[in-house]
């Protein structure tokens, strides 16, 4: 059969613009590591928006791997954030190293992240520690970003040096300032994390997740919190929070419901449980207060929050109690 004529018009018509192409979703897992107190924990509440994982100013605030999921259009992050990395002494930092390196090998990329900041004359030097925790990302053999913490702590052009003194210490696919404090560069972060994850047909979880820590968990959690924050230096890493009651019966919906708490301090000597408790149990009532009050604006209603503290000899050092306490 013959080639029909064409139609006869003054203009050829203009092809029509095919349509674009749906983005393709990316998908993935990503392991937040770096030394102990460099921001891994207020990057991740920063990204989804919501505090799933506790912060304080003392190191090892982080003890679990915790599960952060970032849901975006073509784009889910399923992030773990990690104790910090250190040259580990004692059972329980034994432990929370190795939840970390094991982390690393179950992800499809590593967020490094360091500290912006410079030294006398401007000098940027790499210390050993933070050395280790490289050689550490580079053994996992997966995609590597490097993510400058705290780049508003001063002007953008000391970042220069910063940057070119880890620049060729691993094969970075890409290196991002940001600060998780103002929210500056985190979209630009979470861009660069994208490229390296691979595509996907479906989302890994349900795009309403934001954590996988049950409630229960995370009212420990917050009461640890505040432990930190409120007792002295020597003190929070004595303590671990457990909860024996979670009762939910009176919650409904809305403000007006109710759930009851009870939960256990334990720490390992008598000395330890005095301070904690305070003068005429001043030190717990504010502990329970601070605590009450973010498990308030967590859970949406009211909570009843009691607080025991119990001596637990050596606790850190044994692995049975280490299991109980889920570390």
């Amino acid at each position: 059969m013959g080639k029909k004529n064409p139609p006869k018009t003054s203009k050829s018509p203009k092809p029509a613009k095919a349509p674009r192409a749906a983005k393709k979703l990316r998908a993935g897992f990503v392991a937040i590591v770096g030394r102990p107190n460099v921001g891994k924990s207020t990057l991740l509440n920063r990204v989804l928006g919501e505090k799933v994982a506790i912060v304080s100013p003392r190191p090892q605030t982080t003890r679990t791997r915790i599960l952060g999921v970032h849901t975006a259009p073509g784009l889910q992050v399923a992030f773990f954030d990690t104790p910090g990395l250190h040259r580990a002494k004692g059972t329980l930092n034994a432990r929370m190293v190795e939840t970390a390196l094991t982390t690393l090998s179950e992800v499809d990329t590593v967020l490094v992240l360091v500290e912006s900041g410079t030294g006398p004359n401007g000098r940027v030097e790499v210390g050993e520690a933070t050395s280790w925790v490289i050689d550490q990302a580079k053994r996992s053999r997966k995609p590597l970003v490097l993510g400058v913490s705290k780049a508003d702590r001063g002007p953008k052009e000391l970042l220069l040096p910063v940057i070119a003194a880890y620049q060729g210490l691993a094969p970075w696919a890409d290196v991002v300032p940001f600060s998780s404090f103002s929210g500056e560069n985190v979209d630009a972060l979470l861009e660069a994390l994208a490229r390296t994850l691979p595509e996907s047909d479906a989302l890994l979880f349900p795009e309403d997740m934001l954590t996988d820590q049950a409630e229960r968990q995370l009212a420990a959690e917050y009461v640890r919190e505040q432990v930190m924050l409120q007792t002295r230096q020597e003190l929070p890493y004595a303590v671990a929070v457990e909860v024996e009651e979670f009762d939910e019966s009176e919650r409904g919906e809305g403000r007006s419901g109710l759930v009851r708490i009870s939960a256990l301090l334990f720490v390992e000597r008598d000395s330890q449980k005095a301070i904690l408790i305070g003068k005429k149990g001043d030190m717990l009532k504010s502990i329970g207060t601070r605590a009450r009050e973010g498990l308030e604006r967590l859970l949406g209603c009211k909570v009843f929050l009691k607080l025991t503290v119990k001596v637990e000899e050596r606790w850190s050092e044994r692995a049975a109690s280490l299991q109980k306490l889920g570390l």
